[in-house]
């Protein structure tokens, strides 16, 4: 995915419509959790399997793949009006998030890495 290129026409859609206007950081964020409630929505009430088999249902599935992309499309927004590095962004975390959730502590545990049990001090 070219993310550069992707904001260039989001730039380009938006600014034809006259929407940069609307197109503030705050409302983009706002927007941009409106629609991740909205891609939350088909899975409400369903098992853990349940949306798991998700794509045995092309008709839900389509309306879940149109979320997500009105998902991406307000991150990638709200990114460019804050001259944020996406790619740079997501490198910086998955560092970060490797030194909070080592694999010898995260693997196949779910437990957010504050609220792990500490080691206790070594004792002198």
């Amino acid at each position: 995915m070219d993310i550069a290129a992707i904001q260039q026409s989001l730039r380009e859609f938006a600014a034809e419509r006259d929407w940069d206007r609307f197109h503030s950081p705050k409302n983009l964020a706002a927007a941009l959790s409106v629609e991740a409630a909205e891609l939350l929505e088909p899975f409400q009430w369903l098992t853990e399997d349940e949306s798991r088999r998700l794509t045995e249902r092309p008709e839900e599935l389509a309306s879940v793949r149109e979320e997500m992309a009105d998902v991406l499309i307000y991150l990638l927004r709200l990114a460019d009006q804050l001259n944020v590095d996406l790619n740079r962004a997501v490198v910086d975390k998955m560092r970060r998030n490797a030194e909070k959730y080592p694999v010898a502590l995260a693997r196949g545990n779910a437990v957010k890495y504050n609220r792990r049990p500490q080691d206790p001090p070594n004792a002198p």
